[in-house]
């Protein structure tokens, strides 16, 4: 007789079972994470205190770089925006004396209509256009000399503001350009300082103990430095000043001027450095801006030529167009006032104020201080006057 028992599976669980649903579930889970376990790269491991200062520092000096960009670019500007208001003042100049000039034509044409007739004079005003109204030179002969001459004048003043207005629709180009380059720079900027404030940020409080620790050490190396050229700037000095008393009452020693390098130079530049330096000691404490000029905050190159100004000397906005003015002197030739720049890609400037010392703007989060010139890697240093 056949059983009427349903057959079990071999297994002893359906198929369909939700027991065996999870259990399938939780091995492809498993399957598909030790797969991407196995084809993940790796983390990348945490940088180092030390490749992280590195990092920072780089980040600023590129800032720094594109500050000086900036700074290129909004001169630019600033040049192309007075081009164009004077284009433009011209162009409008040039309208005045147009319409003044078809004026002139009017009254003639004006008192040939009262006469009865409408002449030459008449039938240029109504032409749509003169220059092809006066293709016919017999019409021409026909005016009075007064008469010619006014035409002549109102075509000359056509033909100046027409040439105006192509100068200025090129102006205007001009500063479109200026002006998309200065908006980039801005943005490359505030992208280098966000990147570097984002790193900062990151570290924990002891990570920011060790790094301001690398920092106090980087300070004091650079300090060291900047005491033993004092040491020798203070050397140099006395030989001087010896050399000065066994000279002859009559003799003609050489000014070296207030600084203690062995380069000479006269009393006016010492003078114009007493005023320059006597400018950067007042702006001491006063926030880097990049940009800023003065007088409440300043960048690098923005302090260095407000405070040569003070001395007289007009100096341009970059670091790349200042290291070019002047006469190059060696480090051990430096006094004070003298410009020391910093780094290959000449983004940094500070006033050398003597004993291997300057006062500069440093960067973001900053104020503008003394500092030694050892702080960052020299470039070359120039005598503006």
């Amino acid at each position: 007789m056949a059983s009427h028992r349903k057959s079990r599976s071999r297994t002893g669980v359906r198929a369909n079972t939700p027991a065996v649903g999870f259990t399938t579930a939780a091995l492809a889970s498993v399957t598909l994470l030790s797969t991407q376990s196995a084809t993940a790269a790796p983390a990348e491991p945490k940088p180092s205190i030390e490749e992280v200062q590195k990092k920072v520092d780089d980040l600023y000096r590129q800032a720094g770089t594109a500050t000086q960009q900036y700074n290129k670019a909004k001169e630019a500007t600033d040049t192309q925006r007075k081009s164009v208001d004077r284009v433009l003042d011209d162009v409008a100049k040039s309208a005045d004396r147009v319409n003044e000039a078809r004026r002139a034509l009017g009254t003639y044409a004006a008192a040939q209509y009262r006469a009865g007739a409408v002449g030459p004079t008449a039938a240029l005003m109504f032409a749509d256009s003169p220059e092809s109204y006066f293709e016919q030179t017999q019409l021409m002969d026909r005016l009075t000399d007064r008469q010619q001459d006014a035409v002549e004048d109102f075509q000359k003043e056509q033909r100046s503001a027409a040439k105006q207005r192509v100068e200025a629709t090129k102006s205007l180009e001009s500063l479109t350009e200026s002006q998309a380059s200065l908006k980039a720079g801005k943005q490359k900027v505030q992208n280098k300082l966000a990147a570097a404030r984002s790193l900062l940020s990151d570290l924990t409080a002891e990570e920011k103990a060790r790094l301001a620790a690398l920092e106090r050490k980087k300070e004091e190396e650079a300090r060291r430095k900047a005491e033993a050229k004092a040491k020798e700037e203070a050397a140099e000095r006395k030989r001087q000043e010896e050399a000065r008393q066994e000279a002859p009452a009559t003799g003609g020693g050489t000014d070296t001027g207030s600084g203690g390098g062995s380069g000479a130079t006269d009393g006016t530049y010492a003078a114009k450095a007493e005023k320059v330096l006597a400018f950067a000691r007042a702006q001491i404490g006063k926030p880097y801006v990049w940009g800023a000029t003065g007088p409440s905050s300043y960048d690098c190159s923005g302090l260095t030529g407000a405070a040569w100004k003070e001395a007289g000397v007009q100096l341009p906005r970059t670091t790349w167009d200042q290291v070019k003015v002047g006469k190059r002197v060696a480090t051990a030739d430096l006094l004070p006032g003298d410009l020391v720049f910093f780094y290959d890609d000449i983004s940094h400037v500070g006033i050398y104020k003597g004993d291997g010392k300057m006062i500069h703007a440093p960067k973001p989060g900053a104020n503008v201080r003394e500092e030694s010139i050892y702080y960052m890697p020299i470039y070359g240093s120039v005598r503006p006057a």
